[in-house]
């Protein structure tokens, strides 16, 4: 077991560094773009009959750059192999992969092509920009299910109030409330209201106000309503993508050597206080004594006193 597990830390490390490696990313997006291509070609008689077998043999080797790709990345996960099956991204590479394998999947051609273009979408798994824009399309899926009841509501009551001014009028717009909602969805571009707006004058002073109030409640308010669900939703996903990249840089913490858990940061209790004061207190005595050795030698000397010399030890210990 000692011996496996360092060759798997390796093996591991290495599927990392060449995962976040610049030109991996851009290899896998060549590959996706070459697959896109051979499909749009096969879309063309002409090209498809001239290069039937050229095409084939491309194809298949986009696969086996996806397949090699996807073993990449299970490598970076060998010392943890159930977390390369806890990413929706992987999942999605092995459905897109094994799914034409299956018994009644590679029979039919229609799906097959589905599975094939689906291959493009793994684009978004390559730059975190389009991450960014598909997690927040994700996520503002809520709020735009919001959106929509609220524009169908408008819709349906302005194609009701439409019914009543043109249907006879303009049957073939306002002839009833579905082909009313139809005429109103279209108008939400703004296109053709000049016309719009003349012809219903041409029935009613009160189209000049029933079309602006239609503009400023649908064209400008729902339309400015949902590009901000839009952009709150990518602001989110945008700081959720940065907090993940954060939280991948972010060393991990020892708790063993916490600062704040540190004795040696106590200002009281250090260690290496207490051994140079206890160093100092020996030194003082060790200077107390010569001292006293130097007096009694001095009382018993015939000659007198000798002059006491200043000690550097003394002073600075004093």
């Amino acid at each position: 077991m000692n011996t496996i597990r360092p060759s798997v830390a390796r093996v591991a490390t290495a599927c990392r560094t060449l995962i976040d490696a610049r030109w991996f990313t851009v290899a896998s997006f060549t590959v996706i773009v070459i697959n896109a291509a051979v499909l749009g070609l096969e879309t063309y008689d002409g090209a498809h009959r001239a290069a039937a077998d050229v095409l084939r043999v491309v194809e298949y080797g986009c696969i086996v750059c996806f397949a090699v790709e996807l073993l990449v990345r299970f490598g970076a996960q060998l010392p943890a192999p159930q977390a390369f099956f806890r990413d929706a991204w992987n999942l999605f590479d092995l459905f897109i992969l094994l799914s034409p394998l299956l018994p009644g999947v590679r029979e039919n051609v229609t799906v097959l092509r589905m599975l094939r273009l689906a291959r493009i979408v793994r684009t978004f798994r390559l730059f975190p920009s389009l991450r960014v824009i598909l997690v927040g399309i994700r996520r503002s899926l809520p709020g735009l299910g919001s959106f929509l009841l609220v524009t169908v509501l408008l819709l349906y009551g302005y194609a009701m109030l439409g019914w009543m001014m043109f249907a006879d009028a303009n049957p073939a717009r306002y002839g009833t409330v579905g082909q009313a909602m139809l005429t109103l969805f279209l108008l939400l571009s703004l296109d053709g209201i000049t016309d719009t707006l003349q012809t219903g004058r041409a029935v009613t002073e009160w189209a000049v106000l029933y079309y602006v109030s239609y503009m400023v409640a649908a064209c400008f308010l729902l339309t400015n309503l949902l590009v901000g669900v839009v952009l709150n939703a990518l602001q989110d996903a945008h700081q959720e993508e940065r907090d993940t990249a954060n939280a991948a840089l972010a060393p991990t913490e020892d708790p063993a050597e916490d600062p704040a858990e540190d004795p040696a940061d106590d200002p009281v209790g250090r260690p290496g206080d207490a051994t140079v004061a206890a160093q100092l207190a020996s030194l003082r005595a060790a200077v107390d004594a010569l001292e006293q050795h130097l007096a009694r030698q001095a009382a018993t000397d015939p000659a007198g006193p000798v002059p006491r010399q200043p000690s550097p030890v003394g002073d600075a210990s004093g």
